[in-house]
């Protein structure tokens, strides 16, 4: 707590204390019931600032603990039976589900519900929703509001995975406490309406528990033990486990890993970076500076390549099938003046001009403005700079088909 300023008196002028011929302020030697509450005010106030700035303390929940310290041990185990026990289809089967329970969180709660990069049809947002189910990251409503103040807050006491806190709480440590106070309070300040209006979100916001239950446990352990005789426990812990717990750490990754370690070209005063091998073992995640500077860009990069980035393959393929569409993306123009305005030095465009040379020509080509610098969540973040809303390409547009 401040100390209190005023002492145990206060210093008053009233008509009584004043002489008009000398104006000379008398100290009381009282404190009245008004000095009392004047000071019981301004306490109050201090009391305030302190608890919502410096007071707030940690909790671990010691369940969560437990909880993970199981997870991966059983995650270890499984990684050993893979090797010595499993068949061959378990091992197959393993991956695919990797791959589908990864693409229900990077094209699924990511790209299309957390930033509105593209829009989908209901067929897909069914057949995602049962992928990030699978995935069990909470669902879909749960992950996607916290994300968006990720975007919104990022390394902050706001941002649910503050990389300032540290490698171990941005990867896995903010699921082992309780929420920071920023963080449910600013989570309130987000536009929630669109994921409220969705019917697939809602079901699944409702039922997750079940589900949840159906898909990232019963069935994956239950189709190896059907379909090829595989046992119990080698299908439990290689196709469930195992592949459960490399798929959280493969999304921790790009809270940790790409927010310290990799190049800044789009934007060097954030903590995001890219980082290929996060992209790469992350279907296309890891392209993290890109990505918190144009999140509602459907491809999360300004690479054309799939070897890199799977996740925009596979939204691709559904676009062509008419399943996607309204996939919104960059142009080069504005990915050029960005780079040229903010980056780190490493990309290519930044070649092109010598700031410390051609500083007077570089701010008359490249107007700033203020506002494309405001962290936003995406398309529809009212922060959004509207001349880049305006500039954004838009691909394979056509009316929902809810």
């Amino acid at each position: 707590m401040a100390p209190n300023i005023l002492g145990n008196t206060i210093l008053v002028a009233t008509d009584a204390q004043i002489e008009p011929k000398s104006s000379v302020i008398v100290r009381s030697s009282t404190t009245t019931k008004h000095d009392t509450l004047i000071k019981n005010e301004i306490n109050n106030n201090q009391k305030s600032k302190n608890n919502s700035s410096s007071e707030y303390h940690m909790q671990i929940v010691w369940l969560n603990v437990i909880l993970f310290c199981y997870l991966h041990a059983s995650g270890l185990y499984g990684l050993y039976l893979m090797f010595t026990k499993a068949k061959l289809a378990t091992i197959v089967f393993t991956f695919f589900l990797m791959i589908f329970c990864g693409l229900g969180i990077t094209a699924g709660a990511h790209r299309l519900w957390s930033h509105k990069a593209y829009k989908a049809k209901w067929p897909l947002r069914l057949l995602l929703m049962i992928a990030q189910t699978a995935a069990h990251q909470d669902a879909i409503y749960v992950w996607s509001r916290d994300h968006r103040v990720h975007h919104k807050f990022t390394d902050t006491d706001a941002d649910p995975y503050n990389a300032k806190r540290g490698f171990f709480f941005s990867h896995i440590g903010w699921l082992m406490v309780k929420k920071h106070p920023a963080v449910i309070a600013k989570g309130k300040t987000i536009d929630m309406s669109d994921m409220e209006a969705d019917p697939i979100v809602m079901f699944q916001k409702k039922f997750f528990i079940p589900l949840m239950i159906i898909f990232c446990f019963l069935l994956p352990t239950y189709i190896p033990v059907y379909f090829w005789n595989e046992s119990v426990a080698t299908a439990f812990y290689v196709a469930t486990m195992f592949r459960y717990c490399a798929g959280l750490n493969g999304t921790w990754c790009v809270n940790s890993v790409a927010h310290i370690w990799g190049m800044k070209p789009y934007e060097k005063t954030i903590s995001p970076c890219n980082n290929f091998y996060v992209a790469a073992f992350g279907l296309g995640e890891g392209w993290h500076n890109y990505h918190h500077v144009f999140p509602w860009d459907y491809k999360t990069s300004e690479l054309g390549k799939y070897s890199s980035n799977w996740t925009t393959g596979f939204i691709d393929f559904f676009a062509k099938i008419g399943w996607a569409y309204d996939l919104k993306t960059v142009s080069n123009e504005m990915i050029r003046k960005r780079v040229l305005r903010t980056g780190d030095g490493s990309h290519k465009y930044s070649k092109e001009v010598d700031l410390n040379k051609n500083l007077h020509k570089f701010v008359e080509e490249f107007q700033f403005n203020k506002d494309e610098e405001k962290s936003i969540w995406g398309w529809d973040d009212k922060d959004i700079n509207l001349q880049d809303k305006s500039d954004a390409k838009i691909y394979n547009t056509e009316k929902s088909s809810t």
